[in-house]
């Protein structure tokens, strides 16, 4: 039997070494974590070490430079590298699979990121570039499953030995680099430099790869088909013209005139309360409507004063409610109120009983709207996870605050993607009511570019 051990950055890496040393009948005997390097015991270095053996050692010979061939059906290979998986295999996989040693599953995973990694090299004609980068993913998604299903693995089936997991890893790993291929798609064309460098900026504000994608293949296309030859404004006016279309849905403008009664959702420390005072003020004295207000965070000790406060200085009625009962008698003593404006208590929004709280104070008997308020210093993925919790209880628009505080305005367009929420006023500092913006097409692409907009 021959033993050898390997110190390694990752398992693809071991599988591969293992493959080429001692041939596709090796079996791994063990695999640890360990450190090395280092100075003084400092500033080490995590790598992994797996040691593997073959009991009697191949008779190797140097073969010929081919294109790795994977055993997965060619019905289910994207075109993407169909062309470098090799003639189609004589037996049926699934019968080779069910007789294959640990090594050999490992080496067939070795062999199908190598294809992918090779395929990125074949003549433009086996990779249709223009591709939609989802549809392309989808076609990616839909091979990794076939590669699940030809290795036997079940996708929802706990694997319960350690080599078997370790298998699943290293499938997870190569979805992950078919994902970062599908992002790479415009990356690849022959893009000019005025549009490459609006795709930068689209990237530096964070905004999802699907829409930096859409957009700019877009207009890729329509310079193309315009013969080439466009100056930079050109470029700008193409997006432009992208970015307005997304929002021509997705601007809710501000409170409809027959809304009654406006409910204002959010997490901790967006500035829930003071957005209510710059829309009570707003509401008062632009739209000439007669506001009252009522809060239910009670939660805060000085929540309930801050907005007795401002209640006091633009002179309307505040009601504080802690039931389902004081709503009802807030609601009543306010009747002849136009509009009645609702301070929600800030809540955790990972608690799904707090956040349920609200939906118990949330009278449907009048003519509604519930706002979300989120802040743009906020992350992306926070974001989508905040309206998720809050959209069970019918959200209808959203408004961002601290626009002040941010340079990375591709969030707030991500959110408008995922949620059908209409986007209808922009904060952009504390002072009651002068900075409360409404937002706009031309507001909204100028931020994303960089033109102007705060």
């Amino acid at each position: 039997m021959r033993v050898k051990r390997y110190v390694v950055d990752t398992m693809p890496d071991a599988m591969h070494s293992i493959r080429s040393d001692l041939g596709s009948d090796a079996v791994i005997l063990s695999t640890k974590e360990i450190k090395i390097g280092g100075f003084l015991g400092f500033f080490k270095k995590k790598k992994i070490e797996v040691v593997a053996a073959v009991e009697k050692e191949q008779k190797r010979t140097v073969p010929e430079k081919t294109t790795p061939s994977l055993n997965v059906p060619r019905s289910a290979v994207p075109q993407a590298y169909m062309k470098a998986s090799g003639a189609s295999q004589a037996t049926s996989v699934k019968q080779k699979t069910e007789n294959r040693t640990y090594a050999e599953l490992a080496a067939a995973l070795s062999d199908a990121v190598g294809v992918l990694q090779d395929s990125t090299e074949l003549e433009k004609d086996s990779i249709d570039i223009n591709m939609d980068p989802i549809v392309l993913k989808k076609e990616m998604d839909t091979s990794t499953s076939a590669l699940y299903e030809s290795m036997g693995v079940r996708q929802t089936t706990a694997v319960s030995s350690a080599q078997d997991n370790e298998v699943l890893v290293e499938i997870r790993e190569m979805k992950q680099w078919m994902e970062r291929f599908a992002r790479q798609t415009t990356a690849s064309k022959d893009m000019p430099d005025p549009l490459n460098d609006l795709r930068e900026r689209l990237i530096e504000q964070e905004l999802d790869i699907d829409l930096i994608e859409l957009w700019v293949n877009t207009t890729f296309d329509q310079w193309t088909n315009e013969g080439r030859n466009w100056t930079s404004s050109e470029f700008q006016e193409s997006l432009k013209e992208q970015v307005t279309q997304f929002l021509s849905k997705r601007i809710g403008k501000g409170i409809a005139r027959d809304t009654r009664i406006l409910y204002i959702a959010g997490p901790t420390g967006v500035g829930k309360t003071t957005t209510i005072a710059k829309l009570a003020a707003e509401q008062l004295f632009r739209q000439g409507r007669k506001v009252g207000l009522i809060t239910s965070d009670t939660y805060r000790i000085s929540a309930v004063e801050q907005l007795r406060t401002y209640a006091a200085i633009l002179n309307v009625p505040l009601e504080v409610v802690q039931s389902p009962g004081d709503m009802q008698r807030a609601l009543s003593r306010l009747e002849s109120c136009d509009l009645i404006l609702m301070d929600t208590a800030g809540r955790n929004y990972r608690n799904e009983m707090l956040v349920a709280e609200l939906q118990s104070l949330l009278s449907k008997e009048l003519k509604s709207e519930t706002y979300l308020v989120l802040s743009l210093t906020s992350k992306s993925r926070d974001m989508k996870i905040i309206t998720e919790h809050f959209n069970k209880y019918q959200l209808d628009k959203v408004i961002f605050t601290k626009l002040d505080e941010t340079e990375s305005f591709g969030p707030l367009f991500n959110l408008l993607k995922d949620f059908p929420l209409g986007l209808s006023y922009l904060s952009n500092g504390q002072n009651v009511p002068d900075d409360l913006l409404m937002a706009s097409e031309e507001k909204l692409y100028g931020m994303l570019l960089g033109t102007g907009g705060k």
